[in-house]
């Protein structure tokens, strides 16, 4: 594995380039915004501050880094010599699937097709390629230069060899590799989103407040953020997303997004990137430091 390309220049795609050229390889970082693009490496760039700031990176190895990724505004970008392809686009299923069979026939016969995704099955994303052995999920945890977990998920499809080479390749990136098996959810978001949906559900019915739905899980869980903070900061409507392709794959009703949720979706209160969710974002840019205070 020497040649990396990354599809999506969002908050997982910037940190999925930043993490493989920290560790040595050379990153292709594609999307096809300009814009999102400058923006990724702005944002690798304040995030390897951070890490010089606090003693973990050298001035040269945060030059070095940056030298190593490069950014398109096409697939056909870096897929041509790609070893590995980590998609990281939107959380669409029929979006990502148009992107694998664009890659299948752009890439050469030996690369290896994984997907950043939260919830969708990759047996039905490896089924439009003519590769399915070789597709496979490599799920990133958000900030992905701090988070140690990557769920491997293996499609019905894939071989031992490929699940072998990215558990191998994740332990390079400094990673814990956990092999999961594919069904909606996997094993983060099938525990996850269901207690964040319930916390949702705990305000909806006027249980408790926004602040003491939080403390409560935060001082007597010992969790380090409250749910419905964390679902700000994951995006409600990446949380949305997740719970609806649970709920159609299992066809089971404690999966079925609160009404609020879905609401506030709808509204377009998504939480960080919106400036509003359960919490306020607007004042100061808390945005940006609701990320920071991870790096």
């Amino acid at each position: 594995m020497k040649q990396i390309t990354v599809i999506g220049a969002g908050t997982m795609g910037n940190g999925i380039a930043h993490v493989f050229a920290q560790h040595g390889y050379e990153v292709m970082l594609a999307d096809l915004s300009e814009e999102r693009l400058a923006k990724a490496l702005e944002t690798i760039g304040k995030n390897l501050g951070r890490q010089q700031a606090k003693g973990l990176l050298t001035e040269e190895e945060v030059a070095a880094t940056l030298g190593r990724i490069r950014t398109g505004t096409s697939l056909q970008d870096g897929a041509s010599q790609a070893d590995l392809v980590v998609e990281a686009a939107t959380e669409n299923a029929v979006l990502k699937k148009e992107i694998f069979r664009e890659l299948d026939a752009l890439c050469p016969a030996h690369t290896i097709l994984a997907t950043n995704t939260s919830s969708i099955s990759i047996t039905e994303i490896a089924a439009v390629t003519k590769r399915p052995g070789q597709v496979i999920g490599m799920h990133f945890m958000n900030p992905v230069p701090v988070m140690k977990l990557v769920e491997v998920i293996r499609g019905y499809s894939t071989t031992d060899a490929v699940t072998e080479t990215v558990v191998a390749l994740s332990r390079k990136l400094g990673k814990t590799p956990t092999e999961v098996n594919d069904y909606p959810g996997f094993i983060a978001n099938r525990i996850l989103m269901p207690m964040i949906n319930e916390a949702v559900e705990s305000l909806f019915q006027g249980i408790a407040g926004v602040a003491e739905i939080d403390t409560v899980m935060k001082l007597g869980m010992g969790h380090p953020m409250g749910p419905l903070q964390l679902a700000d900061f994951i995006g409600l409507d990446v949380c949305l997303s997740i719970l609806e392709v649970m709920h159609q794959g299992f066809r089971n009703p404690k999966y079925a997004p609160c009404p609020l949720l879905v609401k506030m979706v709808t509204a377009g209160k998504l939480g960080v990137k919106s400036g509003e969710g359960f919490y306020d974002y607007s004042e100061s840019r808390k945005a940006e430091n609701v990320s920071a205070q991870f790096l």
